[in-house]
């Protein structure tokens, strides 16, 4: 996400070392570099004007603070700037309205409504226990429906029945009684979406939103289609009173313009952004957030709210007394660790938020995980005994566990390494010696500087 605008950001920050002042020569030298990366990016060419002259009319002759670098000086206006373009806060849904609360999806086909329709729901029950019924007005797309109905599934939420002989208009209204007859809180209407812009997909959704009357009209753009991701939400926008947006498969793009146009071209807050297929896979919108992983800074906040979701509480309690105490971590509790890693969106999410992270590349980043997969296969070879005492491990052991696990044996050696080496730095955490801990951490991702 953003690898490219984080590294031409980046070099522009290194440009900047050893000048003493931020001066018009230097600022129109960095804004150059910033004008291009943006447009690399696929950020749209007026969202462009406009946040160069925001930033060049701040920065002009501001006088160096003596803890800052003019690099860094620079790239805390550029942060400032890229929230504002961003939206400033988040924007959270409504509930503001007499249930069942109706959420309209809209947006074009293979966007990612219906998918997104099952993550909200995940994250509205996550938030408070809340009845949603969830409904599909798509009678055009083959399986639309069906697919509908096995991403309530999934969510665990109520679906109502439609057939493809329905009009949509007579399935939102059916959808909308049903959900006030049985006390629902939340209506999600997953609506019709089209290859492109048409009259008649504009006049169907307006007839719904007009019937319908939601609070939420959110309009789902794949993040991907770049400059077409910003046309499509202004036509859509024209054409309906939009609340939201949601950006999907954002974790996909490396340029992101999308996210830093749509908000600025449409008016509109970016509500949420989908990152991977799952379920859980959609995280809120923090615009200042998300200029700080722009600028490789990492997001702390975002990766902490991951743990508390995604983190078993009982294990890491079990595996932070084996931490204090400097016995027992096993085998079993490094596969855990892995497990918990992956529940939170694996090796690249973990990174992805991590502050001076930026310069991991995505090949090292792969192989990272597909490191921590062959690990997880070597250690499910092993023996629950085997797995508590690595130190019964000898010759042909090794042999069968790797025969187990599809490995070469050199693979199983480099695990028990790894792991001995990783007890160790537990005996040292116990000690108190967290600095040397630290240093002894580094070189062990892959990418990572030693």
């Amino acid at each position: 996400m953003f690898d490219n605008l984080s590294q031409r950001l980046g070099a522009v920050v290194k440009n900047l070392r050893g000048q003493g002042r931020l001066t018009e020569a230097n600022i129109q030298d960095a804004l150059r570099e910033v004008r291009v990366a943006l447009l690399e990016a696929d950020v749209a060419l007026p969202v462009v004007r406009d946040f160069i002259a925001k930033v060049k009319e701040t920065a002009m002759g501001q006088d160096v603070l003596h803890s800052l670098t003019p690099g860094q000086m620079l790239i805390g206006i550029v942060q400032k700037e890229l929230t504002a373009l961003m939206g400033e806060q988040a924007v959270p849904l409504s509930f503001a309205a007499q249930p069942p609360v109706v959420y309209l999806m809209a947006g074009l086909q293979g966007a990612g409504k219906t998918t997104s329709s099952g993550k909200l729901v995940r994250m509205i029950r996550a938030q408070g226990k809340k009845k949603v019924l969830l409904v599909s007005c798509d009678v055009y797309r083959p399986a639309a429906i069906e697919q509908l109905k096995t991403v309530s599934a999934q969510a665990e939420a109520e679906f109502f029945p439609s057939t493809p002989d329905q009009k949509p208009l007579d399935i939102a209204l059916a959808a909308l009684d049903y959900a006030k007859r049985h006390f629902f809180d939340v209506l999600i209407v997953d609506t019709a979406g089209r290859l492109h812009v048409d009259e008649a997909m504009m006049l169907e959704i307006r007839e719904l939103h007009a019937a319908l009357r939601p609070v939420e009209t959110l309009f789902v753009v794949d993040a991907m289609q770049g400059q077409d991701a910003v046309n499509t939400a202004k036509a859509f926008g024209d054409a309906l009173p939009l609340t939201g947006i949601i950006l999907t498969k954002l974790d996909g793009d490396a340029r992101g313009g999308a996210a830093l146009s749509v908000r600025q071209i449409t008016g509109k807050p970016i509500k949420f952004v989908g990152v991977g297929e799952k379920l859980t896979g959609i995280e809120v919108f923090h615009p200042e957030r998300m200029a700080s992983r722009i600028l490789g800074m990492g997001d702390v906040l975002s990766l902490i709210e991951e743990a508390q979701k995604g983190v078993d509480q009982a294990e890491a309690m079990k595996v932070a007394q084996k931490l204090k105490s400097g016995k027992g971590f096993d085998l079993d509790d490094f596969k855990s660790q892995i497990q918990q890693m992956q529940k939170m969106g694996g090796l690249g999410s973990l990174v992805d938020k991590l502050p001076g992270m930026g310069q991991l590349k995505a090949g090292d980043l792969a192989q990272g995980e597909k490191q921590m997969r062959r690990i997880e296969g070597i250690i499910n070879s092993m023996t629950p005994k085997e797995r508590q005492q690595p130190e019964l491990i000898k010759a042909s052991r090794k042999r069968r566990i790797a025969a187990g696990a599809g490995v070469q044996v050199q693979d199983v050696n480099r695990l028990l390494t790894q792991f001995e080496q990783m007890q160790k730095m537990m005996k040292t955490f116990a000690k108190g010696g967290l600095t040397k801990m630290m240093r002894g951490m580094k070189g062990m991702l892959p990418g990572m500087p030693r």
